[in-house]
Order: structure tokens, then sequence, then C-alpha cells
């Protein structure tokens, strides 16, 4: 598998967010996005989701399903964790893994794994509403475990996780790689991806 992106240009709100922005990254790799604030790394992200469309420039998956968009075989993680405050735990991470194709049912234990590698398994029946914001992000990382796509793409991370959480993070990622996956994370320092590539945004806009 290999992602690429070839001269990509955004330009949000008619203003130029940034331009001449390409990357390769084949099975196993990760590429930490970082820059200033307003740099387009949150932009960069969704362009590669499909939320946004690039102004100029095209991005390409060799070796994904013909069938499915780039968005289709990616977790987007965003800044905000979308959880519904009145399901429980386990409500939450089965209406996300229905929404993106699987279905792991009220009854089903097949969503425990999942919430045990974030450390949730013990509020599974918890209303999603008395959850930290620590909780409520390893919520979110949850449904990256529960269904399986190929790309990740990380705005922030490790945002509202403590030091455990964070470590806990770092080996989804490295498990998440050793599997043939592939990572874009935008963040502001360390967050445990070990050999990633790097892309600068915002030097020479």
């Amino acid at each position: 598998m290999r992602l690429s992106a070839f001269d990509l240009v955004c330009v949000r709100g008619g203003r130029q967010v940034f331009r001449n922005v390409s990357f390769a990254l084949e099975a196993g790799a990760a590429l930490v996005v970082s820059g200033p604030n307003g740099a387009g790394k949150s932009s960069l992200l969704r362009l590669i989701a499909g939320l946004i469309r690039p102004s100029h420039g095209r991005i390409a998956l060799a070796g994904g399903d013909p069938e499915l968009t780039i968005g289709e075989q990616s977790h987007y993680l965003g800044h905000q964790d979308a959880l519904k405050p009145s399901l429980s735990v386990r409500e939450n991470l089965a209406f996300w893994a229905e929404f993106f194709g699987a279905v792991l049912g009220k009854n089903s234990s097949n969503d425990m794994p999942a919430l045990a590698a974030v450390g949730l398994d013990g509020l599974a029946r918890l209303p999603a509403a008395y959850l930290s914001a620590g909780q409520r992000r390893r919520l979110s990382l949850a449904r990256m475990v529960a269904v399986a796509r190929p790309i990740w793409l990380l705005d922030e991370p490790t945002s509202a996780l403590d030091t455990d959480a964070q470590a806990m993070l770092a080996d989804l990622m490295r498990a998440h790689r050793a599997g043939g996956g592939l990572i874009l994370a935008a963040t502001h320092g360390p967050i445990g991806l070990e050999g990633a590539q790097e892309l600068k945004l915002g030097a020479s806009r």
C-alpha cells in the first residue's frame, strides 16, 4: 500500500492555507505533520479524509480497495470527540462500528477487546455524559481498534490524555503500523511515532 500526495494546494475562506505539499508513505510508515497554528495541519488531514477538496493537486492510494474512496479507508480523529452523551460507552462504540460498516450488536461481546485496549472495559455501561475529557478521547480511539481501516488520520491525538493513556496510544499506533497500516498525525510535540517522516507546514507558504 502506498499513499501519495502531489502538489496539494489548500484555499479556505479565500485564503491560501498551504501550497506545493507532496509526500509518499509506504505500508507501515508514519508522517508527523507539524507547524504553527493556522499552517494547515488540520486542513491537510481533512483533505486526505475527503472532508474538503484541494484547490490543486491530487491524493492517490495504491494497493487499497479500488471500490472505496481514501476517506472510506481512513479513520479520522479530529479535535472533537463525537459521542452521544445519553448512550453508554458500549452503545457509543456500537453506533460508530455500525456507521463504519461493522455490527457489534447491543449484547455482543465483540466490542469488549476494543474497550479493553483503551482501558474502558470497566465503564462499558456508563453513560458517556459522565466520562472525563481523557476518557472521551480514549473512547474515540476505541472505534479505530474496533473497526479496522488501513489509514489513521490523527489530529492532536494526545489531547486530554494523561501519561499512561499516551503510552497506550503509542502501543496502538505501533501495532497498527506493524500490521501494515499508515498513520498521519498532526501534532505540536512528540507522540511516540518512532522513525516517522516529518512534514513541516508554514515555513514558506
